[in-house]
């Protein structure tokens, strides 16, 4: 009997073989992972291809500060001092944000005076703010992004190595990558309540953040309507990512990530990913049936 994601498999292959024919210097990869709160993958396309990871790499940066704050290491309410400047990880140089790129005019609107903590969780999260990010990378370091990651059992491909816009560092090689499994692997994590992760003190917070995303054009857009989702995505122009905790009513809940590095614009990228999701949400539900 033919997989049920055939057609999805096929589509997506066609995608992509279209858009490198259009445009043979432009990178066309497009990946699915599809999987249960354990991680066990049930579909996979591509799913091990390296992205950049633009917004996606806010999901690990929110648990490493939850759990440094279940630790005792850190305050939730604690004040930090909001700036537009920052120092680049390769030497220490100072790089500025620009605001107009920024979807956050609240934080930006505490310029030179203080968020606390769990205010700038929040942006990052539910706003996918830059400056919110880059100020809970200062205060929650790289290095505790990077456990979060090995301790869900990341590949080496899935990497945070820098805050957002730090040019120099960006020249230099120092970049964030993800693959569609790691991020799958990481909202899995979150989903069951990890114990290495911190378990419930840790992820149930992190996941009612997800659950107030406002950019909800992606994947969750793709599910029938009215279905719980917890979900961080991410965009920039040739890329668009999301992943997305799915807790449908009356069936088990699930872990959907799409990643695509394809020339589309945003409104284009996301009507895209939200068709995927519809595809795999068929293609599970004609494997229930045929079951």
């Amino acid at each position: 009997m033919p997989s049920p994601f055939s057609i999805l498999d096929s589509r997506l292959d066609e995608a992509a073989a279209a858009a490198r024919s259009s445009d043979p210097s432009r990178p066309a990869v497009l990946s699915v992972w599809l999987g249960d709160l354990q991680g066990r993958p049930r579909y996979e396309h591509d799913a091990l291809a390296p992205h950049y990871a633009a917004s996606t790499m806010k999901l690990p940066l929110v648990v490493a500060a939850y759990r440094r704050v279940v630790r005792g290491e850190l305050d939730l309410d604690a004040p930090v001092t909001v700036t537009g400047t920052f120092a680049s990880v390769l030497d220490g140089s100072p790089f500025e944000l620009d605001e107009s790129d920024d979807q956050d005019p609240d934080t930006w609107a505490a310029v030179g005076g203080t968020r606390t903590l769990r205010e700038l969780a929040e942006q990052a999260i539910t706003h996918s703010s830059n400056i919110a990010t880059n100020l809970l990378v200062d205060v929650v370091g790289l290095d505790e992004v990077a456990e979060v990651l090995r301790l869900v059992g990341c590949s080496p491909t899935t990497v945070v190595a820098r805050g957002i816009e730090d040019a120099v560092a960006r020249r230099a090689g120092i970049t964030n990558t993800v693959t569609a499994a790691d991020l799958g692997l990481v909202m899995a994590a979150v989903g069951r309540r990890d114990p290495a992760l911190g378990s419930d003190a840790v992820l149930a917070p992190v996941e009612a953040l997800l659950a107030r995303q406002v950019h909800v054009d992606q994947v969750p857009a793709g599910l029938p309507p009215g279905t719980p989702t917890a979900s961080k995505s991410g965009w920039i122009p040739g890329v668009s990512h999301d992943v997305a905790l799915v807790r449908p009513g009356g069936e088990e809940p699930f872990v959907l990530a799409v990643c695509t590095t394809i020339d589309l614009d945003e409104a284009q990228a996301a009507a895209f990913v939200a068709e995927v999701a519809r595809d795999v949400w068929d293609a599970e539900h004609r494997a229930q049936v045929q079951a």
